[in-house]
């Protein structure tokens, strides 16, 4: 079964900021009836050792340039990425959603100290009522696909239940709704300058402070934010 949230949550969804995720909202109604879209393009390719072009299991780090709302100074983590398009989960917007309110609007009983710990991100502006988890640990869980040989994405809720009573995955980060790209569209993105890439370092997915992921992660590039410029080239 999908994770999956109220749509009166995702209406009141806020970011840490304050702003209400507006796109959250349009997103419910432009995407409708398209349930099974994210995963089946998740299914798509599992392979560990696929094309070498791939940007699967990459950082995809927003140039200070990009103002797209839904993206400005964003890290997302790239979960499938091939001919068809990509697919991905910003890493860096927590929501005032924390884990324990979800699961207890869910249904999914929740005792482990862990849940109290952990904030909902908000994970791209479609399907914002769709619950994704990224975790370490395959786990066996019913939809669970490799991002990496070390990395997965579940969206079944039998790993949030894992999480409540404290036998899930140790590290793990829940996301609601995903980012996606049309075949091609995101090539065009970064040769535009709009993204920088660069691989997935499990510290600032699982470890680093929300507020500072972005700036860690062009420090994996070598880079200075304060240098970056919309006219930068890509990794």
């Amino acid at each position: 079964m999908a994770i999956r949230i109220p749509v009166a949550t995702v209406r009141r969804l806020r970011d840490r900021t304050g702003a209400t995720l507006a796109a959250c909202r349009r997103a419910l109604q432009a995407h409708e009836g398209n349930e099974d879209k994210a995963e089946a393009q998740l299914r798509t390719d599992t392979a560990l050792d696929g094309d070498a072009t791939s940007l699967k299991n990459q950082f995809l780090v927003a140039m200070p340039g990009l103002e797209d709302d839904n993206f400005s100074h964003t890290v997302s983590l790239l979960c499938e990425h091939n001919d068809n398009g990509a697919i991905g989960l910003i890493i860096n917007r927590p929501t005032d959603l924390t884990l324990s309110a979800m699961l207890d609007q869910m249904g999914v009983k929740h005792e482990s100290a862990d849940v109290n710990e952990h904030v909902v991100f908000w994970g791209g502006p479609v399907q914002p009522e769709r619950g994704f988890v990224v975790h370490k640990a395959p786990g066996g869980w019913e939809s669970c696909m490799p991002i990496s040989r070390d990395l997965f994405i579940t969206t079944s809720r039998d790993v949030l239940a894992a999480i409540g009573e404290g036998r899930g995955p140790k590290e793990f980060l829940v996301t609601l709704g995903y980012a996606g790209w049309s075949a091609g569209q995101l090539e065009n993105e970064i040769l535009a300058n709009s993204w920088l890439n660069t691989p997935v370092d499990a510290g600032v997915l699982f470890s680093t402070p929300a507020r500072s992921r972005w700036q860690s992660a062009t420090r994996l590039l070598g880079l200075d934010v304060t240098q970056l410029s919309s006219g930068a080239g890509h990794a």
